[in-house]
């Protein structure tokens, strides 16, 4: 596979960005809205998934029209790429990241930007650190294995 390092750590394909709207939440940091989902090993048939990395992150820029013209949008993005690599040993799961930054990301100072990122990308390790055991192929929030109960008193 002749793919830049960097590339490694990009989420790219449209099912994953739809596999990780629907299995989080919206999460907001002071610059940025971001969305997360651990990722399985196994697919649903049991099988492990193609590129599925078992120790890489992945992570993926949206910034839509609503930023600006182009050349405002591939600054945001030129600008989180760098934050995200620079802090980008702060993930130690194989997860998959979504970053949404606001329009305010194109006048920030960078320092500022590349805390804000790590500061995100704490908060998913530590969210992470806390479900050590996943289930193949069972997705953060998926309710499905509880049983319907009352709760007790």
């Amino acid at each position: 596979m002749n793919a830049k390092p960097n590339s490694i750590f990009r989420l790219r394909k449209h099912a994953d960005y739809q596999r990780v709207y629907k299995a989080s939440r919206k999460l907001f940091a002071k610059q940025m809205s971001y969305f997360f989902a651990l990722r399985p090993l196994l697919g649903a048939d049991g099988t492990p998934l193609r590129d599925a990395d078992a120790s890489s992150p992945r992570v993926g820029l949206t910034v839509g029209k609503v930023m600006g013209k182009a050349v405002d949008r591939n600054r945001i993005k030129r600008r989180m790429r760098e934050a995200v690599r620079r802090n980008l040993a702060t993930l130690n799961t194989p997860v998959d990241v979504i970053l949404h930054p606001r329009r305010s990301v194109i006048d920030l100072d960078f320092p500022t930007l590349e805390r804000e990122v790590a500061t995100v990308f704490r908060t998913i390790q530590k969210v992470a650190d806390r479900d050590p055991v996943r289930q193949p192929g069972r997705q953060p929030g998926d309710r499905s294995n509880k049983q319907n109960s009352a709760p007790s008193l």
